[in-house]
């Protein structure tokens, strides 16, 4: 099978994390704008890392076969900081239409205060003005009243619901996404979030209708490999390989591919290789002979 990774920070991960993700059947990522794990201070620290983003990482992904795709926009933690967010706003509009940019995200609440709402709100406005897809981030505490609040401030600002993506939902936050209309995802992601055995529950009693599993793998101990070896235990436990596809593959296809951004047919055909190539005079090699060809 192939999985599409729909949350994943390869900012921090290896290139090691990427053969083993390739060889694992990950075909295609989305790596969605985030907290780094100390907070930034000027505004020139986005700058090169939305260029990350939309440059090196897309390049590095492509070097092993996994198309990469990104979000952009002004994380929810760091929102905080008024006067930088002010600035970081200011920046979304000239990396959001990039190629391979396919929602603005990930944004929502941490700790749900005036300064997260107004990022939240003003990123939401503009992924309406021009009809974006967007990737929302729920809170570690009180997660409930964050994403309740998330979809309510989404709907104010006319988002479409299939627009709309919630993450990190869990057993007391799935029937309030559901039931919105929004996509489900959920983070497999160790001890903080969701589990493989957790997930494989959620689809017995939701069915995979609208439901999302991604890796959320990042700086922390976490795991590049959770969609696959998620899949894997669905199947062990006599999950239909329909609904496999549709919460490891389709699901995200479906709504990111609201973007225009993704090219499908590209995706169900064979990755080609090439890393003779380089970015910007780099290379993912250190002297190991370059790979050339198909991977199917």
């Amino acid at each position: 099978m192939r999985f599409f990774d729909p949350h994943i920070h390869l900012t921090s991960r290896t290139t090691d994390d990427l053969q083993a993700m390739a060889a694992a059947g990950i075909r295609a990522v989305i790596e969605p704008a985030f907290w780094v794990g100390q907070p930034r201070t000027q505004v020139g620290s986005y700058v090169d890392y939305f260029a990350s983003l939309t440059g090196w990482e897309r390049f590095r992904a492509g070097q092993f076969g996994i198309a990469h795709y990104c979000a952009i926009g002004l994380n929810s933690k760091e929102a905080n900081d008024r006067e930088l967010a002010k600035e970081v706003l200011e920046l979304v509009p000239r990396y959001a239409f990039k190629e391979g940019v396919v929602a603005i995200g990930e944004i929502g609440f941490d700790e749900i205060t005036d300064a997260e709402e107004y990022a939240y709100r003003w990123q939401l406005e503009f992924a309406v003005e021009n009809d974006m897809v967007v990737m929302v981030h729920s809170p570690h505490r009180d997660k409930k009243r964050g994403i309740v609040r998330s979809i309510e401030i989404a709907q104010e600002c006319g988002l479409a619901m299939e627009k709309l993506i919630i993450d990190h939902n869990n057993e007391e936050t799935v029937e309030d996404t559901l039931q919105s209309g929004a996509w489900a995802a959920f983070t497999i992601y160790p001890d903080t979030k969701m589990d493989s055995e957790r997930m494989v529950a959620m689809v017995e009693k939701y069915g995979s209708e609208r439901i999302i599993v991604d890796s959320s793998a990042d700086w922390g101990i976490s795991n590049p490999l959770s969609v696959p070896q998620t899949a894997a235990l669905m199947r062990e436990r006599g999950i239909s390989d329909e609904a496999i596809h549709l919460t490891t593959w389709q699901n995200a296809l479906d709504a990111y591919g609201q973007s225009g951004q993704i090219d499908t047919d590209a995706l169900l055909g064979d990755a080609e290789i090439d890393q003779r190539k380089t970015f910007l005079d780099n290379s993912v090699l250190r002297g190991q002979p370059p790979r050339v060809g198909a991977k199917s």
